[in-house]
C-alpha cells in the first residue's frame, strides 16, 4: 500500500477539484529560487520523495521563505538532507498559506461501509477535541453540506478573530472532490492535512494518497 510522493498527491486531489496552495516542483535550489519567484514570496519549501512519508517530523518542511536567497539556502540544506534510503527525491516549493484555522479531510475505506468521507477540525485543536466527522460516499451536495454541520465546532466556521466564516460551499466541493476520488478503487486513503482557513476559503496545503 504505497503512500505516493507529495506532488503526485496534489495532482491527483487538484485533478478532482480541491483547491490547493499554488506549487512546483524543483530539482536544484537554482530551480527553487526560479520557482518562488514565479509564484510570489513568501513560499514553503519542503523536500519530497516516494520514500518520505513524515516530513516535518524529520525537519524536512522550512515555512516563511520571504527571500531568494532564503530559498536558495533551504533548497540546498533540504537536499543535503536526504537518506540513501529516500530514493528518488526533488523539491516542492508551495505559496505560503496563512490563517487561524486549519480542518482536516479525507477519504477512508472501512472493511464494513466501504468508502468514507472524512472532515474534522486540524491543528492544535484536533489533538484537544476529537471533532471529526463521516459520511458514506458517494455524496450528494447536500451530505456534503450536512457533514460540515455535524461538526460539533460550528462557531469556528463562523466569523473568527476578523476573518470571515468559513465559505461553506468552498467546503463542500472539496468534500464532493474527495467524493469524487472514492470513485477509483486503486485509492485506499486521502490526507488533506492541514486545510488552512484562508480568508474564508478552505485551502489544502499538504496532500497524501494511499494507492493499492
Amino acid at each position: 500500500m504505497p503512500t505516493l510522493p507529495e506532488a503526485a498527491s496534489r495532482r491527483i486531489v487538484e485533478d478532482a477539484g480541491v483547491a490547493v496552495s499554488p506549487w512546483a516542483t524543483a530539482a536544484d535550489a537554482g530551480s527553487a529560487e526560479e520557482v518562488a519567484a514565479s509564484l510570489g514570496l513568501p513560499v514553503v519549501a519542503k523536500l519530497c520523495g516516494g520514500a518520505i512519508a513524515h516530513k516535518t517530523e524529520r525537519g524536512l518542511v522550512r515555512l516563511g521563505l520571504s527571500s531568494q536567497d532564503e530559498v536558495g539556502a533551504a533548497a540546498a540544506d533540504l537536499l543535503a538532507a536526504a537518506r540513501p534510503e529516500d530514493g528518488d527525491v526533488e523539491l516542492l516549493v508551495s505559496t505560503m498559506v496563512s490563517g487561524n484555522r486549519e480542518l482536516i479531510a479525507g477519504l477512508v475505506r472501512n472493511e464494513q461501509f466501504g468508502p468514507c468521507v472524512m472532515l474534522g477540525l486540524g491543528g492544535i485543536l484536533a489533538e484537544a477535541v476529537a471533532d471529526v466527522a463521516f459520511r458514506l460516499a458517494p455524496l450528494e451536495r447536500d451530505d456534503a453540506l450536512d457533514l460540515i454541520d455535524d461538526l460539533g465546532a460550528q462557531l469556528l466556521l463562523d466569523e473568527f478573530r476578523g476573518e470571515p466564516a468559513v465559505d461553506r460551499e468552498a467546503l463542500a466541493d472539496t468534500l464532493m472532490a474527495l467524493s469524487r476520488i472514492a470513485e477509483d478503487p486503486e485509492v485506499l486513503s486521502v490526507d488533506l492535512n492541514p486545510l488552512i482557513v484562508d480568508d474564508g476559503q478552505p485551502v489544502a496545503v499538504d496532500a497524501l494518497v494511499e494507492t493499492a
